[in-house]
């Protein structure tokens, strides 16, 4: 017979201490660390132990006695569900110093490099209605909360547009009000579903793989224009007729809507960069402008999502590359060439190499728009294209300017660089954790002169954070240890 599990203990009056990756608060309670969610440092709670690991426990708050001194009064009605936000308890100025620490926290940790004094964090222009994109799941099974479950709650209608649970990718939260982007996403959002309600539209069955209404993209920008992209599902022509109702249904009722794009997804999962979009009404991009700089931004177009703070992003990174206006600067994961154009007047000639390949085209058609002759721009997966012949073909960079994903710089890019060497290499990223490991990596050559965290994401644990790096003048002879 299987033993039966102790019961996880309940920890009463506990003091939160202090703030940690993923949003989270934590405590150390008997040396073992006890990650919470939804608490602020100074909260004093009863804690449910949900998760025991050897080195850590998971739980949640299921009483609080006393509320920190430290906290805000969330925005957000779906503030503790929706996972998106998990910050918004905290006061914007805790978060930014929460913010700067994280960075130079995983830079020390993981880098374990030598690091000047920080510059103070760049916080955001806005707080609320910052973001210039948001993406909606469609899902036949609505999210239920805890209290719902245990009320026996049944909706008549379990369709649901929103944003997808942590732990349940097959099912959706529905949202009311979003207050990251301008209040006209939250009319038309509810406009698409209403309509599906009204007019019995079938919503996507994830484990299923059917129903016709499945993903909601908006874009905006601060041109005016709008951009609605959403993902069916077809598998009858009456599908195609409702479809084609919800859409001039939307063109009427949103004349703001500039480019109304829609796309056939028959995958298993979301993503659409490999499909065909098709242009329903207006044009199938929108405009961007940034100093006396126009972008074009497509629905597969990578752009900042926080359009005010980008310049300020973009400032920083052009400020610690020291263009004299004779430098050769390459532009890593260029994207649309946001980069690449916005530093191209201070340069001789920049390279821009991007995977994607319509975002190159992109980036070619803001060159053009911008009266800018100095940019080439190449598509391709970057540790196959950025190799030693490249660089023999077109020249050695003076400045490396490097925006990567996520996950930071393939190995084989980082070792190209070294083999490159240009005097001054400028990485922006959106994960301190990566690039204290890229960091490292350059280490040997590269000497960290200055750190600059910018805030594009008020209200999550998100940071994004700008390096400079400069050549030594003898490469770092390696530690041996014994």
């Amino acid at each position: 017979m299987s033993r039966k599990k102790k019961p996880l203990p309940i920890l009463e009056n506990i003091t939160i201490t202090d703030c940690a990756a993923e949003g989270k608060s934590l405590v150390r309670v008997d040396d073992k660390v006890i990650f919470v969610p939804f608490c602020v440092p100074g909260d004093v709670v009863d804690l449910q132990i949900r998760k025991k690991k050897h080195s850590y426990c998971e739980a949640e708050v299921i009483r609080f006695i006393k509320y920190s001194d430290v906290r805000e009064t969330p925005m957000c009605s779906h503030f503790g569900i929706c996972g998106g936000c998990k910050w918004q308890n905290l006061p914007y100025e805790e978060q930014l110093k929460m913010k700067q620490k994280q960075v130079m926290d995983q830079l020390t940790r993981i880098g374990k490099i030598e690091l000047p004094e920080p510059h103070p964090i760049l916080g955001s222009v806005k707080t609320r209605e910052y973001r210039n994109k948001l993406e909606f799941g469609c899902s036949n099974k609505r999210w239920l909360t805890r209290e719902e479950v245990a009320a026996g709650t049944v909706y008549d209608n379990m369709n649901a547009i929103g944003f997808h649970i942590t732990g349940a990718f097959d099912k959706i939260l529905p949202i009311e009000t979003c207050h990251l982007m301008d209040n006209l996403q939250n009319s038309i959002r509810n406009e698409i579903r209403d309509f599906a309600y009204n007019n019995g539209m079938s919503f996507f069955d994830l484990r299923q793989q059917h129903g016709l209404l499945r993903d909601i993209m908006i874009r905006n920008s601060n041109t005016g224009e709008w951009m609605l992209l959403i993902q069916f599902h077809f598998e009858s022509d009456s599908d195609h007729e409702l479809a084609e109702r919800l859409l001039c249904h939307i063109a009427d009722k949103f004349p703001q809507i500039t480019s109304l794009l829609y796309v056939d997804n028959q995958k298993c999962n979301d993503t659409f960069n490999d499909l065909d979009i098709k242009t329903f009404k207006g044009n199938d991009f929108i405009f961007e402008t940034m100093e006396n700089l126009k972008f074009k931004v497509g629905p597969k177009s990578f752009y900042q999502t926080n359009t005010e703070q980008a310049l300020h992003l973009y400032t920083v990174a052009r400020n610690f590359a020291g263009l004299t206006g004779n430098e050769l600067v390459y532009d890593l994961y260029t994207g649309t060439g946001t980069i690449a154009n916005f530093v191209a007047k201070q340069a001789r000639q920049v390279i821009g190499i991007e995977y994607v390949p319509e975002a190159i085209e992109d980036a070619k058609v803001n060159s053009s728009i911008n009266g800018i002759d100095n940019t080439i721009f190449y598509a391709g997966d970057m540790k196959d294209i950025l190799n030693d012949d490249f660089i023999a073909k077109h020249g050695r960079p003076d400045v490396i300017i490097t925006d990567p994903p996520r996950a930071g710089m393939h190995q084989d890019v980082t070792d190209t660089i070294l083999r490159a060497a240009p005097r001054r290499i400028v990485d922006v990223s959106c994960n301190p954790a990566t690039q204290a490991r890229d960091l490292a990596a350059l280490d040997s050559h590269y000497r960290v002169k200055a750190v600059q965290p910018v805030d594009m994401f008020p209200h999550t644990p998100h940071v994004e954070n700008v390096v400079l790096l400069e050549k030594r003048e003898q490469p770092k002879t390696p530690t041996v240890e014994m």
